[in-house]
């Protein structure tokens, strides 16, 4: 099924802020990627860039916010699982030639100080991941304070290793903290879930 204009924008949007961040990223960007003449952007959205990237943010973040659980359900294991999303992290940085920065990571310390309405989106997100990602981690067995721990642990590394990825060209960030960070949960036991909640 096709995609409507307005979901075409916000994936649009939301892509380029991956590479660009939001400063580098105009109307016409985001119209010439979408394919949307430009005034049915402001049609579309009426609060203009800031709706937009408020909006692809959010639909991001929910996408973002399943990756870990994807990755950890198939493990009985906290310490291989753990591997395992620094290892898979490391193979998309690759694949897409260093570029699969989260777009609310590239855009959070941004636009920190200069766009409060951003800055609440992406504060909203962050949380969104640390409550959805204890949650998961409970129902897997941890309890609540080390299934805390491990979300901000694994957020905090996968979002500081895809930067120095980036900017070095190298996945040796992301598998230095899956190095470092597995060992310690080495032997802690994952329980079987029926279904994976989202981070979000």
């Amino acid at each position: 099924m096709a995609r409507s204009t307005r979901e075409s924008i916000l994936t649009a949007a939301a892509e380029l802020m991956r590479h660009k961040g939001y400063a580098g990223v105009s109307m016409k960007d985001i119209a010439d990627a979408s394919g949307a003449p430009n005034g049915s952007l402001y049609h579309h959205f009426r609060g203009g860039k800031v709706q937009i990237a408020r909006e692809a943010l959010v639909n991001a973040g929910a996408a973002y916010g399943l990756l870990i659980p994807t990755i950890v359900d198939s493990h009985s294991d906290l310490g291989a699982a753990v591997d395992g999303v620094f290892t898979q992290a490391a193979e998309d940085m690759t694949a897409t030639g260093f570029a699969n920065m989260c777009p609310v990571a590239s855009v959070s310390a941004e636009v920190a100080d200069t766009v409060e309405e951003l800055r609440q989106v992406v504060q909203s997100i962050f949380d969104g991941w640390i409550v959805g990602g204890t949650a998961y981690f409970i129902a897997r067995g941890l309890d609540t304070s080390l299934a805390r721990d491990v979300t901000l642990s694994l957020i905090g590394a996968l979002e500081g290793g895809f930067l120095l990825a980036r900017a070095l060209r190298s996945t040796e960030p992301l598998l230095a903290a899956g190095r470092t960070l597995a060992p310690q949960y080495r032997g802690v036991e994952l329980r079987t879930q029926a279904a994976t909640p989202a981070m979000t």
